[in-house]
This record gives structure tokens, sequence and C-alpha cells, in this order.
């Protein structure tokens, strides 16, 4: 059943979507100016959108987008897992019950689907775009580490290196809110038991350059809270380097 899998969800990989809130899979490029250009040197800005299954993740990191792009600033979107690759595609059918796989092996999954994007990344935030994520490399630790026998520490390892961000925004619901939000339980991991033990771990793995946010309020009230402490961020980049991850 796994080998049909990964053979079938490769092939049908291409326009499956992205992202745990239903985006598709590709990147949106808001033709705004450049962080202060880009031509100056400058880098964009890394922000990432985090947090557990139905926070309103995707819909949040678009607005953002949006947002800088009327605000005079260039912005791409970019959403973990990527399902359009090859890698993507396995996800994809791993997330949809078409298949198993052994749970370190879909982490392993989960971390190359990241290592693979990584030169768009570099090339956008090295041109002065502010790149926004749709859930990173926090997500394949928190829910990995959730599953039995799965340390957050041996969870941190394959993504290691990859780059840090500027900011990472954390939408915090409890998963009896999340239960009430629409399709919720359609995908793999979507059971309160689970999504509680998600959200613990992102407890743990918050650190000073992450802001928890009470995602519990409409789309607007909650775009207006982010759009304030985004645009903050990618005004104040300026020659700043950017860290890597553990």
């Amino acid at each position: 059943m796994g080998a049909d899998c990964l053979i079938r969800k490769s092939e049908e990989s291409k326009g499956n979507k992205s992202g745990g809130d239903g985006w598709r899979g590709q990147l949106i490029i808001k033709e705004g100016k450049s962080n202060k250009s880009g031509s100056d040197g400058q880098r964009g800005a890394l922000i990432v959108v985090e947090g557990c299954d139905r926070t309103g993740k995707s819909t949040q990191a678009k607005k953002l987008v949006d947002y800088l792009s009327e605000n005079g600033r260039q912005a791409v979107l970019m959403c973990f897992p990527e399902r359009s690759t090859q890698i993507g595609g396995i996800i994809n059918g791993y997330l949809s019950k078409d298949c198993n796989l052994d749970d370190r092996a879909i982490h392993l999954l989960f971390s190359a689907n990241r290592w693979e994007q990584l030169p768009l990344i570099q090339l956008h935030l090295q041109a002065g775009i502010t790149v926004i994520i749709d859930r990173y490399a926090f997500s394949g630790v928190a829910f990995s580490a959730a599953k039995p026998g799965m340390s957050l520490e041996w969870c941190k390892g394959s993504d290691s290196g990859l780059p840090r961000p500027d900011l990472v925004l954390f939408l915090d619901l409890t998963p009896a809110q999340a239960e009430e939000r629409g399709d919720y339980g359609t995908e793999r991991y979507e059971t309160r038991q689970f999504q509680a033990r998600v959200r613990e771990n992102y407890h743990k793995l918050v650190d000073d350059y992450w802001k928890v946010i009470d995602a519990n309020r409409s789309i607007d009230e909650l775009h207006e809270v982010l759009r304030a402490i985004v645009i903050k961020t990618v005004d104040n980049v300026e020659d700043k380097e950017l860290g890597t991850l553990w």
C-alpha cells in the first residue's frame, strides 16, 4: 500500500492543495516595492504563520501578503507542505489517509519538503522580498513530537540549519475552539486529543522572536492585530543577519 501511494501521489500531486487550511501550493507574488528596494542590499523579512489545524493560518498569511502589497512592499506567500513536488505528493497521500508511512519516515519527508524549497526562499529574501510562510519547521516538530516515542530534540534535528524566521506568528486556539470551524476532522491529525498534544509542543517551542496571538476572533479582527506586528518587522529588518534554526 505504501509503495502504491508513492507512485500514485507523485503522479497526482500537481494541483493538489497545500497548507493545512486549504490554499493551493503556489507562490503568490505581489508587485509592490521591495523592502527599501532590495537593490541596496537589504534582505526581505522571513515571517512564519504557525498554529494547530483550523486556526486560520492560510487565510491570514494570504491577507498579510495582500496587505504588504497594498502598502508598497513586495511579498511572497509560501505554504508547507508544498504538495506540488514529488515529495509533497507523497505527503499529500499520507495526510489524506491514502497510505501509511512510518512516523519517522514521514517526519523526514516533511523536513525534506522544506529543504527542497530553501533555494527559492533564499532567492526572494536576497532580492529584498518578504517571504510569508504558512507552516514551517515548527509544525514539523510540534506534530511529530506529539506521536509516541518521538522527542522534541530528535524532531528538531532534520530541520537544523534552515533559516530562522525574523518573526513567528503563533495563532493559538484550544482544540475545542478549532473543532467549531468548518471541515475539521478531514485530515489525519485532526482529532482533539492529538491537537492538544500538538498545542502543548508549540508552547514548548516559543522563543523571543515569537508572538503568541489569541486566534479566537473574527478574520478581520485577527488580521488587524497581525498586520501591525508584521509591518513593524518588515520595516526593521535593515541589515540584520538571518540566523539558523537549532
